[in-house]
């Protein structure tokens, strides 16, 4: 529940990109105990224009795109924000509550998949009034599909599904596992069972700690009751769902399960799009294009995005 929501805004500066003025503000928002610092960009020559609000995928990404802690530096985010705003559409993006030091304290006591989602309609409350915006939309990216289609309000007009999950996410997590050692995938499928029964796992396999970690437990159990293609049967705003032929993480065949449990939607399959939205000519590239921004996002991929929110 979100009990206390407190909003600081502060102007840093507006920059100049070709003939577009683009201004950047700063924003703290509370979600009762947790800080949710973000950054919003529009184009402050429009009186109105629409807003991108965005969630990102499972980890510690920031609002950037990015997990330094894990050498993550694609800025996917950073870029595709800068790509929408020389379109005239708004970006609000927010570093994802296990990002911030300040509520480390608070986490280590308890972290559920609900609060990924309260804190996404703590954003959109904010929002809602905000007089310079014409329209709110929701792009959930990777796990945030998922946290996006569970934190929809009337306030919302469109939904964007990208690169999310077609599963619930214990499917998706023993297939991986299965991909790499079948033995393993085996022992996941036990933990599971065991941690859906009685909310704990009394023995964990060493090589699955990652994982199935105790701290892990309140957080995985609560994810794992989800199944996307019964949440976004729900969905009652226009759906584009978009996914690439490139893509390790999520393969594109989860876009088409999502299509197919709500067919009202629109699908989109990019060529050659990856997980974190970059343009990949060959498999060599796919894993390198994490740890760098100098990948171009893919192509289409905005122009897709933009005429879905401004038709």
């Amino acid at each position: 529940m979100i009990r206390l929501i407190i909003f600081i805004i502060t102007i840093i500066s507006n920059h100049v990109f070709g003939q577009t003025h683009i201004s950047i503000e700063e924003y703290l928002i509370w979600n009762d105990s947790i800080q949710l610092p973000g950054t919003l960009t529009y184009d402050n020559t429009l009186n109105k224009q629409p807003l991108v609000i965005f969630i990102q995928g499972s980890g510690n990404p920031d609002r950037h795109g990015n997990q330094l802690q894990m050498g993550i530096k694609a800025n996917y985010i950073k870029i595709l924000r800068d790509s929408l705003n020389q379109k005239g559409i708004a970006f609000y993006s927010f570093d994802k509550r296990n990002v911030t030091k300040a509520n480390i304290k608070y986490l280590l006591q308890s972290m559920t998949f609900e609060e990924l989602i309260e804190d996404v309609k703590a954003t959109l409350s904010h929002f809602k009034n905000d007089s310079r915006f014409n329209s709110l939309t929701l792009i959930g990216h990777s796990q945030g599909s998922l946290v996006g289609m569970l934190a929809i309000t009337e306030d919302v007009e469109n939904y964007i599904s990208l690169a999310g999950l077609g599963e619930p996410m214990d499917n998706t997590l023993v297939t991986q596992l299965s991909n790499q050692n079948k033995e393993l995938a085996e022992i996941a499928k036990q933990h599971i069972k065991e941690l859906k029964k009685t909310g704990t796992i009394k023995e964990i396999h060493p090589f699955l700690i990652s994982i199935f970690a105790k701290p892990n437990h309140e957080f995985l159990n609560s994810y794992f009751k989800f199944d996307p293609t019964e949440e976004i049967q729900k969905v009652k705003t226009p759906i584009l769902i978009l996914n690439g032929t490139k893509d390790l993480q999520v393969p594109a065949s989860h876009a088409q399960h999502l299509h197919e449990a709500n067919p009202k939607s629109e699908l989109v399959i990019i060529k050659h799009i990856n997980h974190v939205l970059k343009q990949i000519e060959k498999a060599a590239d796919n894993m390198p294009s994490y740890y760098t921004d100098s990948f171009p996002l893919a192509e289409n991929l905005v122009e897709t995005i933009a005429n879905f929110i401004t038709q």
